[in-house]
């Protein structure tokens, strides 16, 4: 299996800058898994708003189809994920999101103190900030989903009230949608990142400005595991 336009790497090594000035980005198998993830994502958020705000149930009425799909939504959420794993670009990029390296820390203190230089924030090929959302995305999701199986399956741990289960579940169900409400605003005010996700591919001045260090590994060929350096 071979790289989309622009690269003759096989996926899963580093990829060149092609002669456009572009940078290979995500692979298909990324991508793919990045939309089913918000589109469910979506599903099961607006389900979850047309059970919850009253004048919206309202509108839309049948309880029990709203109650359908939102169940369904979010016990199919980790399947993009899972069917992710199956590609050696995925599973590269989740070695990077699980590291946390000495320059995030830096990306931290220079986002805590607003500095925006690009030096002052130096990034592999996620920045601390995307490395925590998905992180505590994961998490949540996870809670979710186990909130969301005990109300479903009334009995299923008796130890655990439905009551306890319903009010762990709502609060991080407002709480995911600020979060995910956030991740969309920084991503319309980045079109370029916004490119890379629908494409797969960014210019290599916004690599240089935003992920330096991940645009260095791939000039220089050093990324084969798919590791940000610690």
């Amino acid at each position: 299996m071979r790289s989309t336009a622009g690269s003759t790497a096989p996926t899963g090594t580093a990829t060149r800058p092609d002669p456009s000035g572009r940078v290979r980005r995500f692979s298909t198998a990324e991508r793919m898994v990045h939309r089913a993830t918000g589109y469910l994502m979506l599903v099961c958020l607006v389900s979850a708003a047309c059970l919850y705000l009253g004048p919206l149930a309202q509108l839309v009425g049948r309880r029990h189809l709203m109650v359908t799909v939102h169940e369904w939504s979010g016990i199919s959420l980790p399947l993009p994920f899972l069917l992710g794993l199956l590609s050696a670009d995925f599973r590269a990029d989740l070695r990077r999101l699980n590291r946390f390296a000495v320059y995030d820390r830096q990306w931290l203190r220079a986002v805590r103190r607003r500095r925006t230089a690009p030096e002052a924030r130096p990034a592999g090929k996620f920045n601390a900030g995307q490395k925590l959302y998905a992180g505590w995305i994961a998490g949540a999701v996870l809670v979710m989903m186990f909130t969301g199986l005990l109300m479903w399956f009334m009995g299923l741990l008796p130890f655990i009230s439905r009551t306890s289960a319903i009010f762990v579940h709502d609060l991080l169900a407002w709480a995911i949608t600020f979060v995910v409400l956030g991740h969309m605003r920084k991503a319309f005010e980045d079109p370029e990142a916004r490119l890379g996700m629908r494409t797969g591919y960014v210019s290599r001045s916004w690599a240089q400005r935003h992920h330096s260090r991940w645009l260095r590994e791939e000039r220089d060929g050093s990324v084969a595991g798919g590791a940000d350096e610690v």
